[in-house]
């Protein structure tokens, strides 16, 4: 396989977890009134067992031998985005907090010029900018930022956590020894963490019946499990820049399903944001989807 082939797989790959993020909205819904950390560990534990059991079945639970800074690693990436993202939507309005953490695939962007290898060019940020734009007004339904009713600890939760991912994401880049079954040590930690969380600062609600377990799964094998994995091979060996600005598709995918089973009506502003952010993902991709191929060689007159 060709160098280019294989980055094209491994960005395909890559863009798969986006499309599962997409369903975070549909199936977080379906889940009930389950609060937030006990929800992240149901679904990172869910996750991380079965992956834990898949490596066993495989014989390769030895890739979980890795360095403690590859564990601290990956473990606060994963945990780190998730507690600060819950602690901005409940100290700040959630449209605003949403909408700030939404940065990150533009920063994801952005950091990745200090690569080795990696070309910011003018289109990358071109693309990754529609697309921010696309996504502001899909979260915000075109009425703007309130900024209002917030706390400093809410929107500087709302910074961080983007800065969290956005990170974590292009620094896994210079991990790319590190195996990608790796993440499901991350998951299990995260499970923990998360539990932890629950148990200091929510009250337990647990899923109220058989559709709302089963939403809970849903998350865990999808969104909240083999996304990050996919995600892992993506922007470790696909096109970062690519993936960074095709993350803007996420938001509007889950609003697209939202509409779709009826939590949601299709509106000026979404049909807006779905132009936004498709045009700026293929402006961003036109390396990728317009590659030219290589002139031969002409040969030397004598």
């Amino acid at each position: 396989m060709s160098a280019h082939a294989g980055r094209l797989r491994a960005t395909l790959i890559g863009l798969s977890a986006i499309l599962m993020w997409a369903t975070l909205g549909l199936f977080g819904a379906g889940s009930g009134k389950v609060p937030p950390f006990l929800l992240n560990a149901l679904c990172f534990g869910l996750s991380g067992v079965l992956a834990i059991l898949w490596l066993a079945a495989k014989g390769k639970l030895y890739l979980l031998r890795q360095p403690l800074k590859v564990w601290a690693f990956g473990t606060l990436g994963l945990f780190g985005f998730h507690f600060f993202y819950f602690t901005a939507i409940r100290n700040a309005p959630p449209v605003d907090a949403n909408l700030i953490n939404y940065t990150w695939p533009l920063l994801i962007v952005v950091f990745s010029a200090f690569l080795p290898g990696e070309r910011l060019r003018l289109h990358h940020v071109i693309g990754t900018v529609l697309g921010l734009g696309g996504a502001a007004l899909l979260i915000t339904g075109g009425e703007g930022l309130s900024l209002e009713g917030g706390s400093a600890l809410g929107y500087g939760a709302a910074v961080t956590s983007c800065l969290f991912w956005s990170s974590y994401s292009v620094l896994s880049r210079r991990l790319g020894s590190v195996p990608t079954e790796a993440v499901a040590g991350f998951c299990l930690m995260t499970a923990l963490l998360s539990a932890l969380c629950h148990v200091f600062l929510e009250q337990t609600v647990w899923p109220a019946e058989a559709s709302e377990w089963l939403s809970v799964a849903a998350l865990g094998l999808f969104p909240v499990g083999l996304a990050f994995f996919t995600w892992d091979i993506g922007v470790k060996r696909g096109d970062i820049q690519v993936l960074g600005a095709a993350a803007y598709s996420a938001p509007l995918l889950s609003t697209l399903l939202l509409i779709a089973f009826g939590f949601g009506a299709f509106t000026l502003s979404v049909t807006l944001a779905c132009i936004a952010i498709t045009v700026g993902a293929v402006i961003a991709a036109k390396d990728m989807i317009f590659r030219r191929r290589a002139r031969p060689e002409t040969a030397s007159e004598a």
